[in-house]
């Protein structure tokens, strides 16, 4: 889903999370209030700022709904904690990918249940996802060019037209969750756009997940309530879970005087005061903010330099962005961030080099260039306004030579100039639709984010062709080296400038056990234990 896709994630995304997170305990005593801080038959109460629309899993793609529906719906395959580096098996014992990556096989657990009662079958899992990807909603192309089928009653094959090493790592996905077919079908559910589902799946949930649906307001309120029937091996500590959504501000104010027990969306700065034993769960998110130079030369004749994009990207000063973030955040030393198999190690990353900037600008023979840099200008990503972001690159760049005209505007109007390839830089962010390298194939000439740079198919061939090959290597460590060598030539001739991951920041009450911040559906709150 950022720089936005046609999706809300992107333009919302929480997404990501840190992969490896770190846990610190402020002074002072509890907060947690006896009534809610948790235990069995106890109530949790989390506070986050909703990017919500609809919890029926077939057209759900914001942060929020990742969230819900990570409780209400098993999936094939899940993800441990924060580790998405390796997909375990969930309501599928085991699966198998073939030799040329283009069939993956799961074989089914038995005894899983829906919250009826009822079986998990081999029917349910070619229902659900067969629905997702024919409802052509939001979460549709997670399953484009694959084919389901039932291969025995225990048995499941996903089969794609190229070779597809990453489904394992899309399969953990919320919005691939396995429906109770007949349920759904009995509620207007099926295979195509006339699906009627939805109104059914906002009052009430027909999955096997931890936790069932008890109400939801995608502006206000969601809550779920255990699942008396969940066949998992570990059942839920809280028997209720109270999702709200609230701004920042008031989250820090909640969770400190202990009217909730997690606050999700904090600002580094805001969790820095946190006290009164609380503990804090700070990293890198896998957001990725970036900037993009436009290529097409009637958009820019100057950001369609190759000298003057050098220029650019010798001249950030991304250590300072990182102290203008706050703790946590890192720099990515390519477009795939830190925490997901095939980024770039750390020592990689770009180095601010003034001299260097202006030399290259020298070579561009482009004179006192002015440019302007387009950004949303009502909208955060991990508590960070856009603004002082784009003012920090404007004096950077203006030491360099370039003088950036800022040209803030209502996300909406941004992200049209932004999708129809008309800015000649823009400031945006990357949210993974999954945590696996190939989702920033997006950025290649051609392709989804690079035509909204304006940078055509044919633009750079060895770094296409690197690509495409990328695309099809099979095995973790030729897939990482391939993923690797696409980044180092994008870096190297690319429009796309890394800027760096936010941190995210949680605060949770100190009764609270087993928070693990993940990049796909932020907290798994049937993980979520009590001291």
């Amino acid at each position: 889903m950022p720089s936005p896709r046609v999706t809300p994630r992107h333009a919302a995304l929480p997404l990501l999370v840190a992969a490896a997170v770190g846990l610190t305990a402020c002074s002072g005593g509890s907060s947690s209030s006896s009534s809610s801080a948790g235990g069995a038959g106890k109530t949790l109460v989390i506070d986050t700022s909703f990017n919500l629309k609809t919890a029926d899993p077939g057209r759900m793609y914001e942060q929020t709904g990742l969230l819900v529906d990570r409780a209400l719906y098993d999936t094939l395959l899940t993800f441990q904690g924060s580790d998405v580096s390796k997909p375990v098996p969930s309501l599928a014992e085991s699966f198998k990918e073939s030799a040329d990556g283009k069939e993956l096989t799961l074989k089914l657990r038995q005894g899983a249940t829906f919250s009826d009662g009822t079986p998990v079958t081999a029917d349910d899992v070619v229902f659900s996802l067969e629905r997702v990807r024919d409802l052509k909603g939001n979460p549709s192309f997670l399953l484009a060019d694959v084919t389901v089928t039932k291969t025995d009653a225990t048995t499941v094959t996903l089969v794609s037209k190229k070779p597809n090493p990453a489904l394992p790592f899309i399969l953990p996905n919320p919005a691939l969750g396995i429906l109770n077919s007949k349920v759904v079908k009995a509620h207007g559910g099926t295979q195509g756009p006339d699906d009627k589902a939805e109104t059914y799946l906002n009052g009430q949930s027909a999955g096997s997940g931890p936790y069932v649906l008890e109400s939801f307001n995608a502006n206000n309120q969601v809550v779920l309530k255990v699942n008396d029937k969940y066949s998992g091996a570990t059942k839920p500590t809280y028997q209720k879970v109270v999702l709200r959504n609230v701004q920042s501000p008031t989250q820090k104010l909640n969770v400190q005087r202990g009217d909730s027990q997690i606050a999700l969306d904090l600002t580094a700065e805001q969790a820095s005061g946190i006290s009164g034993g609380l503990q804090v769960a700070k990293g890198p998110s896998a957001n990725v903010f970036f900037l993009l130079a436009g290529q097409n030369p009637s958009v820019s004749a100057t950001t369609s330099n190759p000298k003057f994009v050098e220029a650019v990207r010798k001249g950030v000063d991304y250590q300072g962005l990182l102290q203008l973030a706050g703790a946590g955040s890192v720099q990515p030393a390519g477009i795939v961030p830190s925490m997901i198999n095939g980024s770039l190690p750390a020592d990689q990353a770009t180095k601010r080099d003034v001299a260097g900037a202006k030399a290259a600008l020298a070579a561009s023979g482009i004179s006192n260039p002015k440019v302007k840099l387009e950004y949303p200008s009502d909208y955060t990503l991990n508590g960070l306004s856009f603004q002082p972001l784009a003012e920090r690159v404007q004096a950077n760049l203006k030491e360099v030579g370039i003088t950036v005209d800022l040209a803030p505007a209502p996300i909406a109007t941004a992200l049209e100039n932004y999708r129809s390839g008309k800015e000649q830089l823009g400031l945006w962010w990357w949210s993974p639709d999954f945590p696996d390298a190939s989702n920033y194939l997006a950025f290649l000439p051609g392709k989804l984010i690079g035509l909204r740079a304006g940078w055509k198919a044919g633009a750079a061939k060895p770094l296409e062709t690197a690509g495409d090959k990328a695309a099809t290597t099979i095995g973790d460590d030729a897939r990482k080296q391939a993923y690797q060598q696409v980044q180092t030539q994008l870096n190297q001739v690319g429009p796309f400038v890394p800027l760096m991951q936010p941190s995210q920041q949680t605060v949770a009450a100190a009764s609270v056990t087993g928070l693990a911040l993940n990049p796909v559906w932020t907290v798994d709150v049937a993980a979520l234990g009590t001291k």
